[in-house]
């Protein structure tokens, strides 16, 4: 039995909450759909872009944050390449930047309440 899901957009509102809750700051760089989008999070500590991550949805049926394996984009115009085709793949993807203090320990809470 599937367990009910989270809509897109709730959850993006929370990661936006979260992010300003502990002094940082959260854009929304492109809207999905808001029922069912996949998330990218672009993450940031001080302005310097730590990691890019995906929310992917595990074979038990779970969601779990996971490094796309890119490394952070510090030129404006590879990043917005790198955008474009992702979401010429997905238009359904939201992106998120989200500058952070602590941007590593940010993210492992954010698999813990995945």
């Amino acid at each position: 039995m599937m367990e009910p899901r989270l809509k897109t957009s709730m959850l993006v509102g929370a990661l936006i909450r979260r992010a300003e809750s502990v002094g940082g700051f959260a854009a929304v760089l492109a809207k999905g759909d808001s029922s069912a989008g996949s998330i990218l999070v672009i993450l940031a500590e001080k302005g310097r872009k730590v990691g890019i991550l995906e929310r992917l949805l595990q074979p038990n049926g779970s969601y779990d944050w996971r490094d796309t394996g890119n490394r952070p984009l510090e030129n404006a115009l590879e990043e917005q390449k790198f955008l474009a085709r992702r979401r010429e793949f997905d238009p359904d993807l939201w992106v998120l930047e989200l500058d952070v203090p602590s941007a590593e320990r940010f993210a492992a809470e954010m698999n813990e309440s995945v």
